[in-house]
Formats: structure tokens, C-alpha cells, sequence
């Protein structure tokens, strides 16, 4: 079952649990369809923590459940799913908040980090971001004031659509036959309204400009590779002691390197690069000195040099392949080649997947076992039409063949009866004749 949130800042579309967590489900769905969300304020946006929304009042001490709306003030609050239990261990999760004993309303927030234990047996996890994750790449960059943690600039949801409900309404449920607009109090809001630019290259030259764009995306491209867990952390830096070294010749070794590029300062590793099946050199290699000022003089010295007639080019190498983040707090482990290498090699064990693409995989598969059934069905029916349109031809031929034996058999008996006559006739004129003669 899935939602598409849209807020002003971007739309996400949301998968729910509605396996696990089939109460906290209906709740939201039905929230959603009374367009109860709609300009409901992120009233708590914390960086790589979570974004918090649905309060109407945009104070975090407001709303109610559907079931409180329906059936009265008793029952505003209803008690949290507990089981399965589900953490909070990435980013995008939605999950309700406990407003007290284990009793849930309508405020939800969206995870913006991983691994927020702190959270877990605490809130009900009950649904997932599948598209649109770049829009928490923007909840994290937005700047909030140091009390509240409210943004400077309001975010809010402008309308909710249901992509798919399976819950029957609530009796006494009253649906709106449109969306509402924007409250009196949404645009008395003594913030940045959500529909106003912010200029942030006010004052700054194109060079600035240019160069905090290409910051800005830099850091972007590097949160999204850390969310994807492509690297460790968004601000991780390659090692400053290590040379990439490329346009090598195919016969240039390890030793050949580590020769010509010691002069410079102790090497730690000296390393080409070979293909894996065949041993060949793929033409360029990493050198590791002990320090850094080792590092620099080398790639002073040695950029364009020509080695075994073939000019090298050198530069810091970018690579972060010989680091793993060992978890918060841990800092970063380097790794040696040994483990560089087991990191790399695939593992046979079946790894968890997630529910999005379990669920995408068991649409798939009810849609081929559908369309298997329905080929199946169509096979049988032409086979029936097949064997039924054999069965006549049969039954003709033979019928067919019936006729033709009975006409022969007329034929054969016709021909006896004409040769019995004439047979008769000429026995009657022999006769006739022998009495004649013998008179």
C-alpha cells in the first residue's frame, strides 16, 4: 500500500507496512484521505536525526487519531503495534510518535540518519520512503533555530495521495469533496513562507557563485553515495600519503616503482594494479609513503617523467577503497590488501532484502502465475476446440465412408441382379430353342 506525500520542498512516495503495523496503517490512510496532513507544519527538523510533522497546531502537542475524530475524544489516542519489532536503522523510515503509554495520534516523523537506537521500543516504525530520498538530502540542509529546531524557512505538506487502500472507512467518517487551502495562520506565519525564495548568492561574485555550487553538489553527490552505502561517511577524505600513478608500461612492476619513486621518502606500499584472472598490469598503480611531505615531493618531482618509454602522470589518489566505517563514534578503519581483497570478493550468503523489493517481487510473481493461468486456461480451451473440430472430421469421414460402403454394396448387388437376368434370359432362349428343335 503506498502514499505519494508531497511537501514544498519535494514529494516522496511512501510504502506502509501494512503487514506488521495494519492498525497504525488504517490510521494513517484514513488521516490522509480526510486530507488531515494537508499544510501540516515539520515543526522538528533535526540533521541527521528526524523530521517531525502532523500537528495541525504545528506545536508537537497536537492532533488525534482517526478513531478519535470518529468516535469521540475518549478515544483520540490508540496503543501502538509493538510486534514485529522493526528499528530504526535507515534513512527514510516513517514512524509514529509515542504520545505517552505506548498511545499513538497523527504525528509521524521521517528518520533523516541510520542507526537512531535511541528510538527503537520507543515509536512505531510503520512505513518507508521508496522514491523521492533525495527530498531528506534537503531536510538536512535546512537551516533551523537552536531552540525548537524549527526551520527558518516553513516546510509543510501540501496534499497527500493514496495510490491504494485496502481498509474499510470508519462509520461516520466524513471525506471532503476537495482539498483544503492554506489556513489563516499558515500565511500569518512569521517565518520564511514556504513559497518564498531565498537568494543565497546575494553579494557574492560569479566565481563564488560558481564555486559553492559545485560544493553544493559535491556534497550532495556524497550524501547520496553515503545513503546508498557506497561510502562510509558524506565527509570522508582520501588518505593525503597515497600517489595514483597511471600510463604505466604493461611490463612495469611493483619493484620497478618502488625503486624509482623511494628516492622521495619511505614507501609503506608500492602496488600495480592486475587483472584478477589473467595477472596483467591494467597500467597504473597506488604508492603509500609514511608521510605526507614524502607524498608532495613525489608528485612534484615525478608528474609527466618518463618511465620504460612511456611518460607516467601522477596525482592524489581519491580512492577510498582501503577504508570501512567501523560505526559511530568508531572512526575509520584502514584496511591492508588481504582485506582489501576478501572485502571484494562476493558472498554466497543470502542477504536480507528489503520489503519495497519483496513486494515488487510478489506483485511480479502473482502477475506471471495470473498470466501462466491465464495462457493455460487459453491452451486448454484450444486444445477442446482442436480435439472437438478432429472428432467431427472423424465422425464425417466415417460417415463418409459408411455411405460409400453401402452404395457399393447397392452397386455390387444392382450388378449381380442385371448379370442374374441376363443369365436367366439366355437360359430361356436356349430352351425354347433346344424344344423347337427336338419337334
Amino acid at each position: 500500500m503506498s502514499v505519494v506525500i508531497e511537501t514544498t520542498i519535494g514529494d516522496f512516495t511512501v510504502d506502509l507496512f501494512t503487514n506488521e503495523r495494519p492498525q497504525t496503517c488504517r490510521n494513517f490512510l484514513k488521516l490522509c484521505k480526510i486530507k488531515y496532513y494537508n499544510w501540516s507544519l515539520f515543526h522538528t527538523v533535526e540533521r541527521e536525526f528526524i523530521a517531525q510533522t502532523g500537528d495541525p497546531t504545528g506545536t508537537g502537542k497536537g492532533g488525534e487519531s482517526v478513531y478519535g475524530m470518529v468516535l469521540g475524544e475518549k478515544a483520540r489516542y490508540y496503543e501502538a503495534e509493538q510486534m514485529p519489532k522493526i528499528k530504526h536503522d535507515r534513512v527514510g523510515l516513517l514512524s509514529m510518535v509515542n504520545c505517552g503509554n505506548n498511545m499513538l495520534g497523527s504525528q509521524f516523523f521521517i528518520t533523516l540518519g541510520r542507526n537512531l537506537q535511541s528510538l527503537d521500543g520507543e515509536h512505531c516504525v510503520f512505513g518507508e520512503i521508496v522514491e523521492g530520498i533525495d527530498v531528506i538530502l534537503k531536510f538536512n540542509q535546512a537551516i533551523c533555530d537552536d531552540v525548537g529546531h524549527r526551520p527558518l524557512q516553513d516546510i509543510r505538506i501540501s496534499h497527500t495521495v493514496i495510490l491504494e487502500d485496502p481498509y474499510d472507512d470508519p462509520k461516520g467518517l466524513e471525506i471532503p469533496d476537495r482539498s483544503p487551502g492554506p489556513t489563516e495562520e499558515c500565511l500569518k506565519s512569521d517565518r520564511i513562507g514556504a513559497d518564498e525564495a531565498i537568494d543565497d548568492t546575494a553579494g557574492m561574485t560569479e566565481e563564488e557563485i560558481i564555486e559553492m555550487r559545485k560544493n553544493k553538489e559535491a556534497k550532495a553527490a556524497a550524501t547520496i553515495l553515503e545513503i546508498v552505502g557506497d561510502i562510509p561517511d558524506a565527509d570522508i577524505a582520501p588518505p593525503e600519503n597515497v600517489l595514483f600513478v597511471c600510463k604505466l608500461h604493461p611490463d612495469t612492476s611493483d619493484d620497478d616503482l618502488e625503486i624509482i619513486f623511494g628516492r622521495f621518502g619511505q614507501i609503506i606500499g608500492c602496488e600495480v594494479i592486475r587483472d584478477h584472472k589473467t595477472g596483467d598490469s591494467l597500467q597504473y598503480a597506488f604508492i603509500e609513503y609514511a608521510d605526507r611531505k614524502s607524498c608532495e615531493d613525489a608528485y612534484f618531482k615525478m608528474n609527466n617523467v618518463l618511465i620504460d618509454d612511456r611518460r607516467i602522470k601522477v596525482d592524489f589518489s581519491q580512492s577510498v577503497a582501503k577504508m570501512r566505517w567501523r560505526g559511530k563514534g568508531k572512526g575509520i578503519l584502514h584496511l591492508n590488501d588481504n582485506q582489501v581483497q576478501n572485502r571484494n570478493i562476493k558472498d554466497d550468503r543470502k542477504r536480507p532484502r528489503s520489503r519495497s523489493r519483496e513486494r515488487t517481487e510478489r506483485k511480479r510473481s502473482r502477475s506471471r502465475g495470473r498470466n501462466e493461468r491465464k495462457r493455460s486456461k487459453s491452451r486448454e480451451r484450444r486444445d477442446r476446440r482442436r480435439s472437438r473440430s478432429r472428432d467431427r472430421k472423424v465422425r464425417q469421414e466415417r460417415r463418409r465412408s459408411k455411405e460409400r460402403e453401402r452404395n457399393e454394396r447397392r452397386e455390387r448387388s444392382r450388378s449381380r441382379e442385371r448379370k442374374d437376368r441376363r443369365r436367366s434370359r439366355s437360359k430361356d432362349k436356349r430352351n425354347k430353342y433346344d424344344h423347337k428343335k427336338h419337334r
